[in-house]
């Protein structure tokens, strides 16, 4: 992906770079680990897989400031609001987790971040402890549609036809001219 100030307009193959998790500060062992945030867009979910270490349990962050409710297994996180409510852009602590083992081990997997409209944003991993994720691409994603985007990722309503009689140029189509001829 691209930083946000590389990559212009964002479409097709130049989907923008607008944030990602990683780890952050340990207070162990036996402690919390941070996982930190840097969101261009605001969040509505996460869940995220965590390897090398035996999680206990996560709090606080951002999520808890937005009211999210966060749940782990021993290796799984996730995060979500009962009420709809986001995270906004920014950085900051996401979440602590409560975690035991070796911090040196800890992996990043399988994560999954999710806009307000519950769709999930495409993540790309540079190493297990850095997971990045873009914007969808906004556009006509209806193939019948005269404005049609191929590289549209997201439906945003502008989808536009032909009108009866016409085609997408404005050219007409029917067998009688369009006076009735």
């Amino acid at each position: 992906t691209l930083e946000n100030d590389e990559c212009g307009e964002c479409g097709g193959a130049n989907a923008c770079h607008v944030g990602g998790l990683t780890l952050g500060a340990f207070d162990g062992p036996g402690g919390t680990l941070e996982v930190l945030y840097d969101f261009g867009s605001d969040v509505a979910g996460f869940q995220f897989e965590v390897s090398g270490l035996t999680l206990s349990g996560g709090s606080g962050g951002a999520a808890g400031d937005a009211g999210f409710m966060v749940s782990s297994s021993a290796t799984t996180v996730l995060g979500f609001s009962l009420t709809g409510s986001t995270i906004p852009s920014g950085e900051g602590v996401l979440v602590f987790l409560e975690v035991e083992g070796d911090v040196a081990a800890a992996c990043l997997s399988d994560v999954i971040i999710s806009d307000s409209a519950g769709n999930a944003l495409d993540t790309t991993i540079d190493d297990c402890l850095n997971i990045n994720y873009t914007t969808p691409i906004p556009g006509c994603t209806d193939q019948t549609a005269c404005n049609y985007n191929a590289d549209a990722t997201e439906d945003d309503g502008s989808c536009t036809y032909e009108e009866e009689n016409y085609d997408c140029d404005g050219n007409c189509t029917a067998d009688l001219d369009c006076v009735g001829d």
